[in-house]
């Protein structure tokens, strides 16, 4: 019997794996994901777990090619987005991602800025950044949106200064955009920490 649930992460990844993988627990497989649906099939309790990878600042070919390496070692992979916008023919500027994919479109990347990885539970952490360098580059991938976030907050701040009240929520919105970035950077401040013990 397949169940359908309609749910909407955003950009909170960490949130999205953690209800994939209760839905797991309590014995449900992905099967298929909309903009706002996930759809499951029936399964026996914890036999698979889920994580959540960001692929948002890749071009196109790129993340296939990705999809594709990431398949052919055995995992089930499904593409998600993060954004909602229903209108057809969007472009959207991405000035932190690579070369290729920094114009986004529906025929490329757009709504297809995550991977829902799954694989069987073998007991272990499902982590596909093993290397601490490599989980260093991937959270400086993660915060350069939202570097760009906390410039445009702050520049419509100052663009809206005569208007109190609008400078007040934007000014609040850039303080809130930090947080990632201060999350993120704390975690690459760690990694950095425990090599240069290693050493």
């Amino acid at each position: 019997m397949s169940l359908k649930k309609n749910r909407y992460f955003a950009g909170f990844m960490g949130a999205q794996a953690k209800w994939l993988n209760s839905m797991s627990k309590k014995g449900y497989r992905l099967i298929k994901t909309g903009k706002l649906q996930y759809e499951f099939d029936e399964c026996e309790p914890d036999k698979y777990v889920y994580t959540v990878e960001y692929v948002g600042d890749k071009s196109r070919e790129e993340s296939d090619k990705y999809k594709e390496f990431l398949e052919s070692i055995g995992y089930r992979v499904f593409y998600k987005n993060i954004t909602l916008d229903y209108s057809p023919g969007k472009i959207t500027y991405r000035p932190w991602a690579e070369k290729g994919g920094r114009i986004s479109t529906t025929r490329s990347t757009l709504f297809k800025e995550l991977l829902i990885i799954e694989k069987e539970n073998d007991g272990t952490p499902f982590e596909l950044h093993t290397e601490k360098e490599d989980k260093a580059n991937y959270y400086k991938r993660l915060s350069q949106p939202w570097y760009y976030l906390v410039f445009l907050f702050l520049l419509f701040a100052i663009l809206a200064w005569p208007l109190i009240p609008g400078v007040i929520a934007l000014a609040a919105l850039a303080l809130l955009s930090i947080v990632p970035i201060i999350i993120a950077e704390v975690k690459i401040h760690k990694l950095k920490k425990e090599n240069q013990l290693e050493e």
